[in-house]
This record gives C-alpha cells, structure tokens and sequence, in this order.
C-alpha cells in the first residue's frame, strides 16, 4: 500500500471513530457538563465512557498504571516510534502545545502510548521521547497490555501479521486525549489542531476545573 493510500486509510478510520464518539456522547445528553463551554465538537466528557485503568511499562523500565502516569493533565497520543512521518508530527505539536501551557502557568504532561511493543521496548521509546521533548513520557507493554489500553481508549491499531522485517508500518488512529486526573477523558483534539489550539482550548478546560473547586 502506498504512502498516500495509508494516509487516506487511517483518516478514514479517524473520521470513523469521531463519529462513534459522539454517537456515544448522545447517550450523556441532559447530564451536567461543567466543561461545555471549552467543547467544539459533540464529544462530552463522560465518566467512563473513554479512558480506564491500564498497567504498561515506562521508558525507565518501571511498570505503571494510569493513577501514576495521569496524575495531572494529560495530552495521550497512541502511536509507534518508528512512524515516518505522522507520531513524530502530531507528537512534537503535542509537546509545543506543553510550552505554551508551560508559560501560561499550567503543567500539563504529555504522554505516548506505543502500538508497537514489538520493536518499541523501553530502551527505544526513551531514545525517541528524550529527543522529542524533555517532559515527554513514552509508554509500552506486552501485546496484551497494548490491546487493553487501546480497547479502553476506543482507539485502533492494526500490526502486520508475521512481517519479514522490522521495516512495516503499523495503521493507527491519531486524535489526541485530554484527560484529567479524578475526571478522566475531557475531550480529544483531532491531527488538524495547531498547538496554540490544544493549549487554549486546554487551558479552558483548566480555568473551567478551577472554578468548580
């Protein structure tokens, strides 16, 4: 399959999975929803419905879960080091959006999920997020941890079967999750977002927590 043709094949996927997001965030419709003036699309953040507890491995090594890694705002981008072109793209605009909270007085954490366990081992994705951006966290796992997570995330990923090389490329979606710690998934910002985007409409999100508290 060509370059172009991968693309269109997982913007088709994207497009796909906004469309059963918000299918899904009818099903929350008359709830409260303190963050509704921060949202641009139908999505709601809904408890539960995106997002859920997951045991990975750490660049360093160490086995975390998601109470460890998303311990403060979060921007989760699922994704595999060796991508030509797309993660590193959307994952460096990620980690620029992390700079302009950053001097706007937020802290927030950007993390990386890895679809690809089989070539992305800890000691990969370190070399690869240190080179991206100093706060970035990369995340790994077995097979199985990798299928759990993605199924919680309502994200998809399609590995080659028996490839002969290291040299394949993994499909995958791209849309990148807020999450919250003690609210879990806000709201997700699709590849089109700039980083001045994500960090305004971040900060929203932030300045509409703080006034609930």
């Amino acid at each position: 399959m060509a370059v172009s043709t991968k693309r269109v094949a997982i913007a088709a996927v994207s497009t796909l999975a906004i469309v059963l997001v918000a299918t899904w965030s009818l099903t929350r419709k008359g709830q409260e929803d303190a963050f509704a003036a921060c949202r641009t699309s139908q999505v709601m953040g809904g408890a539960g419905s995106i997002g859920g507890p997951f045991t990975l491995t750490d660049e360093n090594g160490h086995q975390v879960t998601d109470k460890d890694v998303l311990s403060k705002p979060s921007l989760v981008y699922f994704g595999y080091s060796y991508c030509p072109d797309i993660c590193p793209t959307d994952v460096a605009r990620n980690a620029q959006a992390v700079d302009v909270l950053e001097e706007d007085g937020y802290d927030v954490q950007p993390v990386f999920i890895s679809v690809d366990p089989r070539r992305d081992t800890p000691q990969v994705l370190k070399e690869w997020t240190d080179g991206i951006h100093p706060k970035l966290l990369g995340l790994t796992g077995t097979p199985e941890q990798i299928r759990a997570v993605a199924k919680e995330y309502k994200t998809f990923y399609q590995v080659p079967d028996n490839p002969k090389d290291d040299n394949y490329t993994v499909e995958h979606m791209t849309q990148t999750y807020l999450m919250l710690p003690g609210r879990g998934f806000a709201d997700f910002f699709p590849r089109e977002a700039s980083a001045d985007d994500i960090a305004q409409k971040t900060s929203c999100f932030l300045e509409a927590e703080k006034g609930e508290n």
